[in-house]
């Protein structure tokens, strides 16, 4: 015999939804537009995710999330990531300031070359790098006599995340850099203040934060890379293996219980960065 929801509960749940439509109704088409489309095109696909994995058990769902290629596979790919978001920090910082800074040949041509992974195609950089960097590719060649493979190693993986999220950082760093006045600088040199110490105490800590913010775009970038990393990476469980790829080496065994399950995983740790870089972005007009 089915349990139906008492007349009161369920004439309220209906007021609820009503004064909600009408709400909704009442805002301005902008506003409806913008809302409909975000529903549609991020909220309903995160909720569908979500209600996919309630279908399992706490026990079956923590089995899938703890098993040792599924922690293998976060370690190569959090880890990587971060190590590759520090590297770009540093030097996407440094060619930041090369570009508003000095004045060379073919400035221009190598601004608009910054953003080229992200008009090209990942399975193209992929195919890429893992000729460049494969043991007889004009770089790996360098390497392999010292013992050092970098195509299809873990390596590699980290060349790819590296080249994906550059852009983000440089692209971060470079519009604060240049509303930066120089004659506070120069201020600093006429006080008697060395390079460095004018770096240090005046150019970074306004920097600062939208290199945090850069490289925590960089690093959420690179955890979810899929197209590059698949081609130069020799998929290798418990050595180079992604979570990504789990994923779809998951669905590919039509175990999509646990393809379901991993990417809850990374979904979860993708709104924690995405809540962190909010966070860096208002620090940074607050204090910046």
């Amino acid at each position: 015999m089915a349990i139906s929801s008492p007349p009161q509960l369920r004439s309220q749940n209906t007021s609820v939804v009503q004064r909600l439509w009408r709400s909704i109704v009442q805002l301005p088409w902008t506003w409806r537009i913008t809302l409909g489309y975000l529903t549609v095109m991020l909220l309903l696909p995160v909720v569908a995710m979500f209600a996919k994995a309630s279908t399992e058990t706490p026990a079956e769902f923590w089995r899938i999330a703890t098993s040792p290629i599924a922690l293998a596979t976060y370690d190569v790919t959090f880890t990587t990531s971060l190590i590759a978001a520090a590297i770009n920090g540093v030097f996407g910082t440094l060619i930041a300031w090369v570009l508003v800074r000095y004045d060379f040949p073919l400035k221009r041509f190598v601004d608009a070359s910054v953003d080229l992974p992200f008009a090209l195609p990942t399975a193209v950089a992929g195919l890429t790098l893992a000729t460049v960097y494969s043991d007889n590719g004009w770089i790996g060649s360098l390497f392999a006599p010292l013992g050092i493979k970098i195509s299809f190693t873990r390596l590699g993986v980290g060349v790819a995340m590296i080249f994906i999220s550059l852009p983000f950082i440089i692209r971060t760093v470079q519009p604060v850099l240049q509303e930066m006045e120089k004659d506070i600088e120069e201020a600093a040199w006429c006080l008697g203040a060395s390079g460095w110490q004018t770096f240090w105490r005046v150019i970074l800590p306004p920097l600062f934060p939208s290199i945090l913010t850069g490289v925590a775009l960089g690093f959420s970038r690179a955890v979810g890379e899929y197209g590059s990393t698949v081609i130069i990476a020799s998929n290798t469980p418990f050595k180079d293996l992604i979570a990504p790829v789990l994923i779809f080496q998951r669905l590919e065994q039509y175990d999509y219980s646990g393809a379901t399950v991993i990417g809850i995983v990374l979904l979860g740790i993708s709104l924690v960065m995405l809540l962190g870089i909010n966070l860096l972005q208002a620090w940074g007009r607050r204090y910046g």
